[in-house]
């Protein structure tokens, strides 16, 4: 008796190792904050107001820390959409067909999209608290004070070191396979499991993405040029084709960046992260 299964290429299709296929569009909502977001960058930009959206505002002169905090992590909302939400489209749209039939998909799509949110919210504060740290120590250091540059080449150095690293390597490895990675770890179904795999897959991005958007506290969140180049970064290495030859060129990119910095030549390269 002949038998009939459903075509592969319709939405939510189960694929050869039992992963549903990725449905052809993703929730509308995914790319609108995207856009909002780099929208939001160009108008502070285009008027002037991109500083209001500086940490330094916040911490140097700015409220107490405990309303500066919650001011950055709502404002590193909108970096956080702008930078990471695009390098993160293959795994929304293969965890929208996963969860596809089950019941409340749209609470269970922003649950997921929320623990991914949180883990960056998260980094994002321990990385202004640790700012808020840098700059008492600045202040309390002459000598530091005197030498600002040394800190951004510092941050650079960083980034490029860690673009050679195993965790690198091996977070980038997860991300580069979200199929792989949903049959791997959202086995449960429902709201709060959505919100697990989301703080998951977050913890992986954040895991290979740290160093480079750690580069956004040394120049400024809503700084356009480093906002367009680390994005492209983030994004080529995750879901380019050859996205795994980008990320040694870069490191040395980096390196090179931060020699120039701490010698200071050419002269231009000592403000290239005072900003």
């Amino acid at each position: 008796m002949q038998t009939t299964s459903a075509p592969t290429h319709a939405p939510g299709a189960i694929g050869p190792r039992g992963v549903r296929r990725a449905p052809r569009r993703i929730p509308v909502v995914i790319p609108a904050a995207i856009a909002v977001a780099w929208a939001l960058a160009l108008v502070a930009q285009a008027t002037g107001k991109a500083h209001l959206l500086h940490h330094d505002a916040l911490i140097e002169g700015g409220p107490p820390l405990w309303v500066a905090l919650p001011v950055f992590v709502l404002a590193w909302q909108v970096m956080v959409a702008a930078m990471m939400l695009p390098s993160t489209v293959p795994m929304i749209r293969m965890f929208g067909a996963a969860s596809a039939r089950v019941p409340h998909r749209g609470r269970t799509m922003a649950a997921f999209v929320g623990g991914y949110a949180a883990m960056w919210s998260l980094f994002g504060a321990v990385a202004f608290l640790g700012d808020d740290g840098l700059h008492h120590l600045v202040d309390a250091t002459p000598w530091l004070a005197a030498h600002p540059y040394v800190i951004g080449g510092s941050v650079l150095a960083l980034a490029g070191a860690f673009q050679f690293s195993d965790l690198k390597e091996r977070c980038l490895t997860e991300c580069r396979h979200p199929g792989a990675f949903l049959m791997r770890y959202y086995r449960a179904r429902g709201e709060r499991a959505a919100f697990a795999f989301g703080v998951r897959h977050g913890a992986f991005c954040l895991g290979c993405c740290w160093a480079l958007m750690l580069l956004m506290f040394a120049v400024g969140v809503a700084h356009l040029w480093w906002m367009a180049a680390l994005t492209a970064v983030m994004v080529y290495e995750k879901v380019g084709r050859h996205g795994d030859r980008l990320t040694l060129p870069i490191g040395f990119g980096l390196l090179a960046l931060s020699l120039g910095v701490f010698l200071q030549y050419p002269a231009w390269l000592g403000s290239l992260l005072a900003h």
